[in-house]
């Protein structure tokens, strides 16, 4: 759970440049209020009034110091020189050492958190993303950053600069007249005693907003994601209303109980503070007209107390910014603080430290020892699975929608972790190989291939950077892609768009075949590649598979019976246990689940 001490800690790593410049800030904002109080003693001067103690102190030492005579002349110019001094001099300095830190630190700190907020998302499990999608996370993220990003030059060159120059005040007024002093004081409790609470409910109010929001782009996010879906069934006028009455909803909360809350709570602080100032300015008249403080004193006195007032406005308007703020901001702390994914890698080591993970090399025997798994304990997704696949074997997973094939694969590739028994990779239990290494040596080709906006070259190299030219076009032959990239503008340099809009669903398994080619795997799985293509397409892709089988161990995720009867070995699962094991032909012959299925294809029907 994050709590404000997190938000704090946002700033760790500045917090020397931060006490600096807070520091540098205030006592600006102190030296500020020499301002009227030279003032207030010039008028004591010119109405023929004396000095107070400390300044006339003040004014003999700096006449002693130049050996000058003590003159109505020279205590007016003695003066005139602090009032210089704490505001002309002081303007070329006071931007570099506040301005600058109060913008440099929170751009620096979003830098640093934008870095942290890209590993925490690399290294979440993969059911966070099950349950969480795309707009919802960078929705939070963003809000998050955003707001830490505009808050703390409030914060720290604003809030608490002025709540310093608050405490310089009452001191002043303490030396003047302790009785207005208490005044003073007692006004500010008042006016927090019915600030905080007020501050406290509609901060909850704010909480529950921002999760109402976050849901709200993450519809947002789901539209631009499937609008080809929306248009295609026509529902354009059914997510504009479904999103307008959320909108609407948000803005009844946030109108109706929200802004309206801190209209009233900006009423009341307002007239507290008003009448305070006049009770300031009642007792201050009453001291000046009784003889008790000079006039220079009484000036001082109400313009002290007039800048004091003036600056409740701005204090309030920050915490209620704050108030604002501050569910998204423990929101994004909350995202930051969930745990890695037991399948994270070692995002903080150096590509030199990384040289013992890249000597992995396989001859892609693997061993399945009594494996299973679930992802709830008690309902088993596998049981008790035993299988070993030799080196360079071609071995094909079949069976019903359900029963275990696609789970069996992210166990392999280690999103998961067996709940008993053990995977073993050339006789390694695959849980003791560093997992960057580990996976570095294996490549999957999904029925949807992910590909992301830019050039079709940048595509192929992702999982290898450093591959030539050649190598990738011996493996775009390989994969057929070749037999596309000519139609393509700029082939190779051809942006495909978000998602490879610009591809077809066959140019994206091809793609994403010479993507895992390039690699050089040991271990190439091939996840129902061909289930959603036409039969040109479904060729082509079984002729760049054929053109691999054998050269390494490979693994095919079947729907179609018909891409794997060239395979090694055919492994039937069902509800999650193995139930048959052979070729296509001794498979056919035992009449069980796979003969089955093999009849309901050549008969036209789905498998179920």
């Amino acid at each position: 759970m994050a709590t404000l001490w997190d938000i704090c800690q946002y700033y760790r790593r500045y917090w020397p440049l931060s006490l600096l410049s807070v520091g540098a800030s205030s006592l600006f904002e102190v030296l500020d209020l020499a301002v009227p109080y030279a003032i207030g003693q010039i008028l004591n001067v010119l109405s023929g009034q004396s000095l107070d103690q400390w300044t006339q102190g003040f004014v003999e030492a700096i006449a002693s110091l130049t050996d000058t005579a003590m003159t109505t002349q020279f205590s007016l110019l003695t003066l005139l020189g602090v009032i210089f001094l704490v505001t002309v001099a002081k303007a070329p300095v006071q931007p570099w050492l506040g301005d600058w830190f109060h913008w440099l630190i929170p751009l620096a700190a979003r830098r640093d958190h934008q870095q942290l907020s890209v590993k925490k998302v690399l290294t979440l499990p993969l059911e966070f993303y099950d349950e969480n999608n795309p707009g919802r996370v960078a929705g939070r993220v963003a809000r998050g950053l955003a707001n830490h990003t505009w808050t703390y030059p409030e914060i720290a060159g604003q809030l608490i600069p002025k709540v310093i120059r608050l405490v310089g005040i009452f001191a002043v007024l303490w030396m003047i007249q302790w009785r207005i002093a208490l005044l003073f004081v007692l006004s500010f409790f008042v006016i927090l005693a019915f600030t905080l609470p007020t501050l406290k409910q509609l901060t909850d109010l704010e909480e529950i907003v921002d999760r109402y929001q976050e849901n709200t782009e993450s519809r947002n996010s789901e539209i631009i994601t499937n609008i080809k879906t929306v248009k295609a069934f026509a529902t354009e006028a059914q997510e504009l209303q479904r999103q307008s009455t959320r909108f609407s909803r948000e803005q009844i909360v946030v109108v109706n109980r929200i802004h309206r809350g801190y209209v009233r709570l900006i009423t009341c602080r307002t007239t507290v503070v008003q009448f305070c100032l006049f009770l300031v300015l009642g007792f201050s008249l009453a001291a000046a007209a009784a003889g008790r403080i000079s006039l220079g004193y009484f000036v001082t006195v109400y313009t002290l107390a007039s800048m004091a007032y003036s600056e409740i406005t701005p204090i309030s308007g920050f915490a209620e910014i704050f108030a604002r703020r501050y569910a998204s901001m423990l929101r994004f702390h909350e995202f930051m603080q969930l745990p890695e994914g037991k399948d994270a890698v070692n995002l903080n080591r150096t590509s030199a430290q990384q040289s013992p993970a890249d000597a992995y090399r396989f001859t892609g025997k693997i061993q399945l020892s009594h494996v299973a798994f679930g992802y709830d304990p008690e309902k088993p997704v596998l049981q008790d699975i035993n299988l070993l696949i030799e080196p360079h074997q071609t071995v094909a997973l079949v069976g019903r929608s359900g029963s275990g094939k696609s789970t069996l694969v992210k166990l392999l590739f280690r999103y998961f972790e067996p709940n008993q028994g053990q995977i073993l990779m050339d006789g390694d239990d695959i849980r003791s190989l560093d997992v960057t290494g580990y996976r570095q040596r294996l490549a999957i080709v999904h029925q949807d291939v992910d590909v992301f906006n830019g050039t079709l070259l940048d595509n192929l190299t992702y999982g290898n950077p450093t591959a030539t030219f050649a190598e990738v076009e011996e493996a775009c032959r390989i994969a057929r892609v070749d037999e596309f990239i000519h139609l393509l503008p700029d082939a190779y340099y051809t942006i495909v768009g978000e998602r490879g809009v610009r591809l077809s669903g066959g140019q994206k398994q091809r793609l994403g075949i010479a993507r895992a080619l390039l690699v050089n795997p040991d271990v190439l799985v091939f996840d129902e590649a061909t289930s959603s293509l036409d039969y040109e397409s479904e060729r082509s892709i079984q002729l760049a598979m054929e053109s691999i089988l054998g050269t390494r161990t490979t693994i095919i995720i079947a729907h179609r019976l018909s891409t794997i009867r060239e395979a090694d070995k055919i492994v039937v699962l069902d509800q999650g246990k193995i139930v048959e094991v052979g070729s296509h032909e001794e498979l056919l012959n035992q009449q069980g689940i796979y003969q089955r299925l093999h009849g309901l294809q050549e008969t036209g029907e789905l498998m179920a």
